[in-house]
């Protein structure tokens, strides 16, 4: 029998749509709570589905940068964090708990 192979799961290659990708946030967003860097690394996956190196020419931070700051190993600054929604089109909204 021969043998399986198993990849990663990537959660960027199934993102591809714009409306794919809103979900996808809001979906990360309302199960995240209290953890930032789950929220950041959801940004990442989108950003690397739109391209990491379009969104660092729209947001001025360079693409080492942008993977280390959306891997969700980094913290990230809000004002990262906005830089990279705007450019990827995306508008943060507030709403009650």
């Amino acid at each position: 029998m021969g043998k399986i192979k198993l990849r990663k799961w990537d959660s960027a290659e199934y993102l591809k749509s714009d409306e794919d990708m809103l979900l996808y946030l809001q979906a990360c967003m309302d199960e995240a709570g209290d953890d930032a860097a789950f929220i950041a690394k959801a940004l990442g996956n989108i950003a690397r589905a739109k391209g990491m190196s379009q969104l660092a020419r729209d947001t001025g931070i360079g693409r080492e940068s942008l993977y280390k700051a959306l891997s969700g190993e980094g913290n990230p600054s809000f004002g990262t964090i906005l830089k990279v929604t705007q450019a990827l089109g995306i508008r943060l909204s507030a709403g009650p708990a």
